[in-house]
């Protein structure tokens, strides 16, 4: 599905999805040397893609969206400046938003989550520990911290009203392993997902004892550019268990359910196979290697995968090559009906 309108090189970071009418796409564009890079908003009307005026704005990059209703949805930029920008979209653009610790330099943000019920999960750090940030209306609070130390967030994912999830990573001392914990009240920290530099990209939970975790095993190092390995694991209640994704060179960056709320569909990068986009899709108890449609995108990457609700289908969205240059264009597909 083209996005037109970005300025290359360009690429859309996470998509969310109200329904088939109404979607959100972000990221960054004019990425050349020398150039101001620029965030990049894309919106989805039901039959097509256009770009959201920023020109108000002064941020680099949005990072994050989130939202269920044109009266309800939320982004989370780059840092510039002092803290990190809390967007409200406002049913034409993007504005700040006020939130408590906004412009203090040691408050960042860095991902977003709203329920059904509006209540809007923002992951951040503040006073030096990771935590969320919880939207009420117009009342804003910090929860308790979360009880681990050297931490990366990078999603929040609402399973159901007041039981969240979030994923990362955290440091084990010579490198980093995968962390996933769950808010319902009080931390929930499982146990860490073993890898050699290991960082989880997106998490979905369809029960406690049915937990999938994505994202990339940086490995042991290597010359520059050298792609990471697939890292896909399943949490059964009691333990992590790793899954072959299919194949062993490239990443798994995001993760969506089906109707039934069962993890559905799994984006990714295959070094090996650069034609076309890959996923994982779901066949029973086990994942499938799937290829995405052919197109003028030379090598995509997508970066995210969600779902659309009251449908079958999924949305994903990436940029047409694997890296920036040869200058890349915003990039989607549509999966499903």
């Amino acid at each position: 599905m083209p996005a037109p309108g970005s300025v290359p090189a360009a690429q859309l970071r996470r998509i969310a999805a109200a329904g088939p009418r109404l979607a959100w796409a972000v990221g960054e564009e004019n990425l050349a040397p020398q150039a101001q890079q620029q965030a990049l908003t894309m919106v989805w009307n039901g039959g097509a893609w256009s770009k959201a005026d920023l020109s108000h704005l002064s941020h680099t990059r949005i990072v994050d969206v989130a939202g269920v209703r044109p009266s309800a949805a939320w982004a989370v930029a780059h840092p510039t400046g002092d803290g990190s920008p809390l967007l409200r979209w406002d049913g034409t653009t993007w504005r700040e938003a006020d939130f408590p610790g906004r412009g203090e330099p040691d408050v960042t943000i860095s991902a977003v989550a709203v329920g059904r019920d509006r209540r809007v999960w923002v992951c951040g750090v503040r006073d030096g520990a990771a935590r969320l940030l919880l939207g009420e209306g117009r009342r804003w609070r910090w929860l308790d911290p979360l009880p681990v130390a050297s931490v990366n967030l990078y999603r929040v994912v609402v399973r159901r009203p007041g039981e969240v999830w979030v994923c990362g990573d955290r440091s084990n001392g010579g490198g980093w392993s995968g962390l996933v914990a769950r808010w319902n009240g009080d931390w929930t920290v499982l146990p860490p997902v073993a890898g050699l530099r290991l960082g989880i990209a997106d998490v979905h939970c369809a029960a406690p004892d049915d937990v999938w975790a994505v994202g990339t095993e940086a490995g042991v190092g290597g010359p520059i550019g050298r792609p990471g390995n697939p890292a896909l694991s399943h949490w059964d209640g009691t333990a992590w268990s790793r899954l072959e994704a299919g194949f062993t060179l490239g990443s798994l960056t995001g993760i969506a359910g089906d109707v039934r709320g069962r993890a559905a569909w799994i984006s990714g990068w295959n070094f090996s196979d650069q034609a076309r986009s890959t996923y994982l899709r779901r066949d029973g108890d086990t994942w499938a290697l799937a290829r995405g449609p052919a197109g003028p995108a030379p090598a995509p990457y997508l970066n995210d995968v969600t779902s659309v609700p009251g449908t079958r289908s999924f949305w994903s969205v990436g940029m047409t090559r694997s890296a920036p240059y040869p200058p890349t264009e915003a990039y989607s597909e549509r999966l499903g009906g």
